[in-house]
């Protein structure tokens, strides 16, 4: 019996969507409205420019001039070429205070990161609450303004009225009575390493913490149950994984001991004699005291590539170590 076969509907096309209607309001986007962006950030932009990169050119260009008080009124400063830097160059005085600026640097970055990274080690492992007081005490002691922890410091060293000298004479410490620690040249740099390093630790510290809370606490118990102790475990899992902000927290400390002046200029200004004398202490004294605004442009000039120079060398020296460790 034949069996009547289904007729087979026919292959369907696929419907074409219809173009999208352009409303009347609405305008394509032009070139106009892609630099939009770029005009809103133009002003910040420009003011970057000018307070920033304007006075290193102009810092640059001073270098290179006999820039003196007549030409600072006048405007008509002659070309010099390398003469002023010849002229520091040779200063044996010169040498001496980059001597100073480097054994200043290190002596203050040595112990920030030392005494920073035993703080956040022991933030990590107090509890809520004292960590609470411990990190709101630190964000004070951070948010101090500058000038006034200098003068606090040097309140406390008052040869006369200060509470140092009275509670080591009140310790039996009879030579301390009304002792001139700023007369001392050791005794005002060990001063002034001081108020640098507790200016300074705050911010380390805290930052050092924040790394801390993001290494996973497996990492922990598997080196405690391998039986590595506290010094091993540091070595081993904290300061690897913390490689990178170490870094970052050693760079900034570079930098801002490296440029201490406010601190050393408001406390001593660079005295007794040379003792506390480093490179902008420097470069402002030879642009103030003789009007050689040229000499300190170029001093300035020369600490700025000194401070590049050590920043290098450290990046090389940690990113040569990361490519061993891959």
């Amino acid at each position: 019996m034949p069996v009547a076969l289904e007729p087979t509907s026919a292959p369907r096309t696929p419907r074409r969507r219809p173009a999208p209607r352009r409303t009347a309001g609405r305008k394509p986007v032009g070139r106009a409205h892609g630099l939009w962006p770029y005009a809103l950030i133009a002003p910040a932009v420009g003011g970057m420019l000018y307070l920033l990169v304007y006075p290193l050119v102009r810092a640059v260009l001073i270098s290179f001039q006999d820039f003196r008080l007549r030409q600072l009124i006048s405007g008509d400063a002659e070309f010099v070429g390398l003469r002023n830097y010849r002229t520091l160059l040779t200063d044996p005085r010169f040498w001496e205070v980059v001597r100073r600026t480097f054994l200043f640097m290190a002596v203050n970055v040595v112990l920030i990161m030392v005494i920073a990274t035993l703080v956040a080690l022991m933030v990590e492992r107090l509890r809520r609450a004292g960590r609470t007081v411990v990190l709101c005490s630190l964000v004070l002691a951070w948010a101090m303004p500058v000038v006034a922890a200098t003068t606090v410091f040097q309140w406390l060293f008052h040869s006369e009225f200060g509470i140092v000298n009275r509670s080591l004479t009140s310790l039996g410490l009879a030579s301390f009575e009304r002792y001139p620690w700023f007369a001392n040249g050791t005794a005002a740099f060990a001063i002034l390493v001081t108020l640098i390093v507790w200016q300074s630790v705050p911010f380390a510290a805290i930052t050092l913490y924040s790394g801390l809370t993001t290494v996973p606490p497996e990492l922990y118990e598997s080196a405690r149950l391998d039986g590595a102790g506290a010094g091993r475990i540091f070595r081993s899992v904290t300061f690897p994984m913390l490689r990178p902000i170490f870094l970052l927290v050693f760079s900034l400390e570079v930098i801002w001991t490296f440029k201490a002046f406010v601190q050393i200029w408001v406390m001593t200004r660079g005295g007794p004699g040379d003792a506390t004398t480093i490179l902008p202490v420097y470069a402002v004294q030879t642009a103030l005291s003789g009007q050689r605004y040229d000499l300190g442009s170029a001093a300035s000039m020369i600490t700025v590539v000194l401070m590049s120079g050590v920043l290098v060398l450290y990046f090389r020296q940690m990113f040569r170590q990361e490519d061993e460790t891959r």
